[in-house]
């Protein structure tokens, strides 16, 4: 498990609370996604298409440092959606 104990003030952040997990956007296209204890779940990351924006979730295995792609969504509520169960 992964916890944050810090914010880095360098990085202009915006934090969304949904569900009992916070979201921290890092830059315009990608947010990370906590739990309310500071352990890292994954990150949402936003890119275009077909002149729209996608949102591509995915879940983060700390202790393999590796991750899993967990889909991509045309609703960041949807992407935000994924992390709720896990």
């Amino acid at each position: 498990m992964t916890t944050l104990d810090f914010v880095d003030n360098r990085i202009n952040t915006t934090t969304v609370n949904r569900f009992g997990i916070a979201m921290i956007q890092l830059h315009d296209e990608l947010w990370r996604v906590t739990r309310s204890t500071g352990e890292v779940l994954g990150y949402i990351e936003s890119f275009p298409e077909n002149g729209d924006r996608r949102y591509r979730a995915k879940r983060m295995f700390t202790s393999q440092r590796r991750s899993l792609p967990l889909g991509e969504f045309w609703s960041i509520d949807d992407a935000i959606d994924c992390f709720r169960f896990n």
